[in-house]
């Protein structure tokens, strides 16, 4: 499926490319779902300044149309001049539909189309028990380390291809593509 199409979680949720129109919504959910302390994560440090992978910005809206989810990955490098590689986050549902299949379906859509770009691994810190029904687990993270403080046994990663992370080591480094403006760093 590709990111113009509209994938369905239940028959009342849509998944759909973010929009520009999705910013402030988006934030809001954010804020309302993981508190004031979102921007001072380890993950954060690395999409500050960035704009989201091309195609791997996502959004699920209720039948409203209003937005109930989200989830994002991010372009970054394993290293020092390293292989290239994907940072998911945040991934969060409003509080008010928690528990209805909507993050498993993002999460889903989000490493199916990261798939299907080409894309070799993902990473991302999160609850490992939650994240291990994607097939997340901290085994290939061991010669990787985050920027600033992080939870080792938090940090996960998903081999896309296999063998895409044997022989990864170092601390990730932000990639891709910048924010034009002040204006667009809002977006981010």
């Amino acid at each position: 499926m590709n990111t113009e199409e509209i994938a369905k979680t239940s028959p009342d949720i849509v998944i759909v490319a973010e929009t520009h129109a999705d910013i402030a919504a988006r934030e809001t959910l954010l804020d309302r779902a993981m508190g004031p302390k979102r921007r001072k994560k380890s993950s954060e440090k690395l999409r500050r300044g960035r704009r989201p992978s091309e195609g791997l910005a996502f959004v699920a809206r209720d039948e409203a149309g209003a937005v109930v989810g989200t989830v994002r990955l991010w372009d970054v490098r394993l290293g020092e001049g390293g292989p290239a590689a994907l940072l998911l986050g945040p991934l969060a549902v409003d509080p008010a539909v928690k528990s209805a299949g909507i993050g498993s379906a993002l999460m889903r859509h989000a490493v199916a189309e990261a798939g299907r770009l080409g894309h070799r691994a993902v990473l991302l810190v999160g609850d490992a028990p939650y994240y291990a029904r994607f097939g997340f687990d901290a085994d290939k993270t061991g010669q990787l380390s985050m920027p600033g403080p992080y939870e080792r046994e938090r940090f996960l990663a998903l081999e896309l291809v296999a063998g895409a992370l044997d022989d990864a080591r170092g601390v990730l480094k932000a990639a891709g593509r910048k924010l034009k403006s002040e204006r667009t760093r809002l977006a981010a």
